[in-house]
């Protein structure tokens, strides 16, 4: 063998030897790539030596190469159903990415292994290139078998040596929307606009907490945390909004509102929040005025069922002031609301002359004739729209009724 041929050999070696050091201690960051030649000038050995350090065994190019980028083609798998296994979960991924076209190493499946702890509830999936992992990274809080899964990096990755090989961020141009996703960044419930929300109702679901919060804007990631063994809530969840802009308005409307039995409390998840501006106030009052609303249809009834409907958000003072329109309004109420029982009486409060507070002024009255007729028209009322406005309907106590007292 020639001594060309010796240095040539000795120089494969040591680009292997290089690589296998990566994978199991790391990389400096910042450090480069082997560059071809380096080697004769960092290692000025004799001949014989040379020769020695050919003989060694060394694995495959392609395996070194597959182990040193393994941290940065694995992704994290959080949440998983008791009935995941390792060929459900590799199926689903691999028709995921085909479906948001995010496979760029060619035709076949996306997904080359999968690892799943099954006491934890969560895998390991390995992707067959660096940039199908990142773009994997864009499915975080996809619905697997019936439950949002969380995906995420794994422990050992490594930003500095995965930026060189690679993309970091998933492509932009992804289609989310095939699989049911919105657009957003990597990993939609990390960084420094999440939010925390405690003091849920234990027995709120995950749909009537994301109607709550989505009074303010759609939602970027939305993730309720429960009870590994029981699946049942655990009265607290994390969400980012797409619209970063009312992430303070939101926390600051919705922290201290009364649920049930139990307060609100919604925050910046990293402590830092921000006060909203003062350009934000009136933003923020109106949210306020919204989220009541909104809690007083989330939250189940604090009265018995009984004949006496109350409606509120249906008509404004204003529209009560006309003497026509007002007889107009109570007609069509009457109309519109005999249609779930038999409507004894309607009672729509109006502002006094002198305008001076009346009680009861906004909200609509309906006494029914049996409780059945009364069930009805909550349940068709409720959440309906009067003149753009969304109504609340509540059982309201006979026995203030019949008193006149229409403050509650």
């Amino acid at each position: 063998m020639s001594t060309e041929e010796s240095m040539h050999k000795v120089w494969v070696g040591l680009v292997r030897l290089q690589l296998e050091t990566i994978a199991y201690f790391g990389q400096i960051p910042g450090a480069n790539p082997a560059i071809p030649g380096m080697f004769q000038n960092m290692f000025p050995l004799a001949t014989t030596q040379l020769q020695q350090f050919s003989a060694l065994p060394v694995m495959p190019v392609q395996a070194m190469t597959q182990q040193a980028t393994r941290h940065a083609r694995r992704v994290y798998v959080g949440g998983l159903p008791p009935t995941a296994n390792e060929q459900s979960v590799a199926t689903f991924f691999s028709q995921v990415m085909a479906k948001i076209g995010g496979n760029t190493a060619g035709p076949g499946d996306a997904v080359v292994n999968v690892y799943i702890n099954h006491d934890k509830k969560f895998a390991f999936v390995e992707m067959r290139s660096v940039e199908e992992a990142s773009n994997a990274m864009a499915l975080d809080g996809i619905i697997f078998e019936g439950a949002p899964v969380k995906v995420r990096r794994p422990t050992d990755y490594n930003p500095s040596l995965a930026a060189t090989l690679g993309p970091s961020q998933p492509n932009p141009n992804l289609n989310l929307g095939a699989v049911g996703l919105t657009p957003g960044s990597a990993g939609g419930l990390d960084g420094p606009d999440r939010i925390f929300v405690g003091g849920l109702p234990y027995y709120f679901t995950e749909t009537q907490i994301r109607e709550l919060l989505e009074t303010f804007g759609p939602l970027r990631g939305f993730d309720l945390v429960k009870d590994r063994e029981t699946g049942n809530s655990k009265g607290y969840a994390f969400c980012v909004y797409q619209d970063l802009a009312v992430t303070d308005i939101a926390c600051a409307a919705l922290n201290g509102i009364k649920m049930g039995d139990k307060t609100l409390t919604v925050r910046r998840a990293n402590q830092g929040a921000n006060q909203p501006k003062p350009e934000q106030e009136n933003i923020l009052m109106h949210a306020q005025q919204q989220i009541a609303l909104q809690k007083l249809m989330l939250q189940p009834a604090l009265v018995t069922a009984t004949k006496v409907v109350c409606l509120s958000q249906a008509i404004s003072a204003d529209e009560l002031k006309d003497d026509e329109d007002y007889e107009e309004i109570v007609e069509d109420m009457r109309q519109e609301c005999s249609k779930f029982g038999t409507l004894v009486n309607v009672v729509i409060p109006r502002p006094q002359p002198d305008g001076e507070p009346a009680p009861g002024v906004g909200k609509v009255f309906l006494e029914y004739a049996d409780v059945e007729g009364a069930t009805k028209a909550r349940t068709g009322l409720n959440g309906r729209k009067f003149g753009g406005n969304q109504v609340v309907a509540v059982f309201y106590p006979e026995n203030k009724f019949a008193q006149g007292d229409y403050e509650g």
